[in-house]
């Protein structure tokens, strides 16, 4: 009655049916074994209710399912698979091994398939629950197997899949490990804000707030970022319905609108929205991965969502709202004139010296300031000689004047000033010519045809261009080391992504070291770069846009493409030109790259505006 879709597209298909499986079987522990980003090995082990030899076998058959008994349980489903289709996939791909023991059976059994083919069945020792091993995925279809990305960005793909089961299921207890090494260990959670803390950081679980609302046509609870916290792009964005993790650009919507004029453009905050709904009102079978779901009515829904999402930024102060509910507020006295009458507050008032000139007297009083008391004590005659020696008054132009206040002298020293004093530092580089910053947007220079204007912005992005597009093609570099390295959380899938693009960000001049599973140190950044801590935070999650881009273009196009996008994100990170000087660097910087006048991305850099449109402007 329902035709079945093919689920097996890459590894992360593998983990999402079987761990969906262990959690309608009622398991509280589940473990997740993978090797090399399930190319090798996926294992899933739970301590569910588990199979009879007679259901193990069945279990592999199409359309097999023991979530169904009658065919109106289409129309009410709460588990999360029952098509039944997913296990049958799976081993047409693969090799599978299946041992599995009920709680009221003695032994367990072993069923093992491959290529669609049941090849044995035996009688093994094995605990309650059931073990799936699914080994050498897509062995008998290599092409499928080719195109299989990376190791880091399947297991990137794992993470995910890992991720939205374990924010369903806060009370089950969650284990991931990669190639012997334990990426995940999660307890099972006093709360869903605990689960999240625990999946995806302190930092993501203390920058939301609650949401909640319960109406007739369904009930909406959960998590929604702070404004202040929203990010580029899109990152831990979880919609749930009836327990199931489902993708809705049209629902995003409803809570980009609640977000209106509180967070930048571009920008995205987190929420972690669960849903109930009658389930009879909802259609789970549109997809073959049952990631799009279908409401009956879901303009109501928008409206429902937005109203409770607005009105919880409301009540944490993050948008407009009016409080008139003042019944218990402790009233806050207002104290009247004679209090202050009373308790005279008297304010310490500043000694001032209106007459003081620090260029006069050098740096000491005047004669007529009540500051003139703390001068040394003399005693006969000013001699020094015995210092400086003879010729004291002959010493450019100095000369010595004192004056005697009650017994105390003071003594200054002239100098007059010179011609030739200069900066204590000079420049080392001087404009050839008159060079006017305007604004920090612009460089206005002379030229041999009028005025010639330069967009430092862009100016900025090709040098950058040009620098990283020679880097990568012969790995050569500048860093600039940060004086304090800076450690930040980027999560697990994104480690994955700094670890499949060492070698290529390590050419580029980052020099960016992994901190654990989830966090990163950024020690150094490529020259042109501005290497204070403030920026780095912005910086990596640019990065990660960047590096979250799927380059299938041919090596030269993703050379130039990658070149052009770190040269944008340069620009926007850069130092600003303040002084003439840095404006002729970057003036001189730009002239010698191979195209001048425009950037990577074909945008002017240089206008020159002619002493004939001068003219017409007098």
């Amino acid at each position: 009655m329902i035709a079945a879709g093919e689920v097996v597209q890459r590894p992360a298909s593998v983990v999402k049916e079987l761990m969906e499986n262990a959690v309608d079987a009622g398991a509280d522990q589940i473990t997740v074994v993978i090797q090399d980003a399930g190319r090798t090995l996926i294992q899933i082990i739970d301590n569910g209710c588990g199979m009879s030899p007679d259901q193990a076998v069945l279990c592999f058959e199409r359309h097999a399912t023991s979530k169904l008994r009658t065919a109106e349980d289409l129309q009410n489903i709460l588990t999360f698979g029952f098509r039944g289709e997913a296990l049958a996939s799976i081993a047409a791909v693969a090799e599978v091994t299946l041992k599995t023991r009920r709680e009221e059976d003695e032994v367990g059994c072993q069923v093992d398939f491959a290529d669609s083919q049941h090849l044995a069945t035996k009688e093994v020792a094995a605990p309650r629950g059931a073990n799936f091993s699914v080994r050498n995925l897509f062995y008998n279809v290599p092409a499928r197997r080719k195109f299989l990305k990376s190791d880091s960005v399947e297991f990137k793909h794992i993470v995910s899949e890992f991720t939205r089961v374990a924010l369903t299921c806060p009370d089950i207890g969650f284990t991931l490990t990669h190639n012997g090494k334990d990426v995940y260990v999660l307890r099972p959670a006093k709360s869903l804000k605990f689960r999240i803390q625990d999946v995806l950081g302190t930092n993501v679980a203390n920058d939301v707030v609650d949401i909640k609302a319960d109406t007739s046509v369904a009930t909406i609870s959960g998590f929604v970022g702070r404004p202040d916290s929203a990010k580029k792009g899109l990152g831990n964005q979880y919609f749930f319905v009836n327990g199931r993790f489902f993708k809705s650009p049209y629902l995003h919507k409803a809570v980009m609108k609640a977000y209106e004029n509180l967070i930048p453009e571009g920008m995205t905050p987190s929420y972690f929205i669960y849903l109930q709904v009658d389930p009879q009102s909802v259609d789970v079978n549109i997809h073959p991965t049952k990631t799009e779901i279908k409401f009956e009515d879901d303009s109501v829904l928008f409206q429902i969502l937005f109203a409770c999402i607005k009105e919880s930024l409301g009540k944490n102060s993050f948008g407009d709202s009016i409080d008139f509910d003042r019944e218990g507020v402790p009233e806050i006295p207002a104290f009247g004139k004679s209090f202050y009458e009373a308790h005279q507050i008297s304010e310490p008032q500043p000694g001032l010296d209106p007459t003081y000139n620090p260029f006069d007297n050098d740096g000491f009083a005047s004669v007529d300031s009540p500051f003139a008391n703390s001068f040394t004590p003399v005693s006969g005659s000013h001699s020094h000689g015995s210092v400086f020696g003879d010729d004291w008054s002959d010493v450019g132009e100095t000369f010595e004047t004192g004056r005697t206040y009650g017994g105390y002298a003071q003594t200054s020293h002239f100098v007059e000033k010179r011609d030739d004093y200069g900066k204590l530092f000079e420049d080392k580089i001087s404009p050839s010519k008159s060079v006017l910053v305007l604004g920090g947007k612009y460089i206005l220079t002379s030229a041999g045809s009028g005025l010639m204007t330069v967009n430092v912005h862009r100016a900025m992005e090709r040098v950058l261009y040009e620098r990283f597009l020679d880097a990568m093609s012969r790995n050569a570099h500048v860093t600039q080391t940060a004086l304090f390295p800076v450690t930040v959380y980027v999560g697990v899938e994104n480690m994955c992504l700094f670890s499949e693009h060492a070698a290529m960000l390590e050419s580029l001049g980052f020099d960016i070291a992994p901190f654990g599973t989830d966090t990163i140190v950024v020690n150094g950044v490529p020259e042109g770069y501005s290497a204070e801590a403030g920026k780095i935070q912005s910086m990596v999650d640019d990065l990660l846009l960047i590096l979250a881009d799927d380059h299938g273009a041919l090596p030269e196009m993703m050379t130039a493409n990658m070149a052009s996008r770190f040269a944008m994100l340069g620009a926007l990170k850069c130092d600003p030109v303040t002084n003439p000087v840095e404006a002729q660097r970057l003036i001189d910087a730009l002239l010698a790259c191979s195209n001048a006048e425009f950037t990577s991305t074909g945008r002017r850099i240089i206008s020159i505006i002619s002493v004939d449109e001068i003219d017409k402007r007098f």
